[in-house]
Formats: C-alpha cells, structure tokens, sequence
C-alpha cells in the first residue's frame, strides 16, 4: 500500500474518491490508480474489471461509474 498524501487516502479518507482499477488480483482483491500511485482494494462489493472506474472508501470498492 502507498502513503497517504495531502489530505485525502482511500483507505482512511472520510470520503468516496474515483480511482481506476489497473489489475483484478485473487480474494476479491484490485490494484488502482489513485492518480498519486498504487493502492490495493477490495472488490468484493462490485463487479468491478480492469480499466473501470470504481468509488472507494475506507478501501473497499463500493460502486462503479460509467
């Protein structure tokens, strides 16, 4: 996992935050983009495939946008 930078991280923020998934990994588990580097997140709560656009919080994946 990355350092938080600034005041927003997606696995602590207090907000969703965009992030686009680079590489679905095994146990529900992504790589994504956050715009700042990598982080792994959970996917188990969306249907979520390389190159989407999923909303994350807290480090779990909660939707995906179009």
């Amino acid at each position: 996992m990355s350092d938080c930078h600034d005041e927003v991280c997606i696995t602590c923020s207090d907000q969703a935050v965009p992030v686009v998934v680079v590489e679905l990994r095994d146990h529900a588990l992504a790589l994504v983009d956050t715009g700042r580097g990598l982080e792994e997140v959970s996917v188990a709560l969306v249907d979520a495939r390389v190159g989407d656009t999923v909303l994350v919080h807290a480090g779990e994946a909660l939707a995906t946008t179009w």
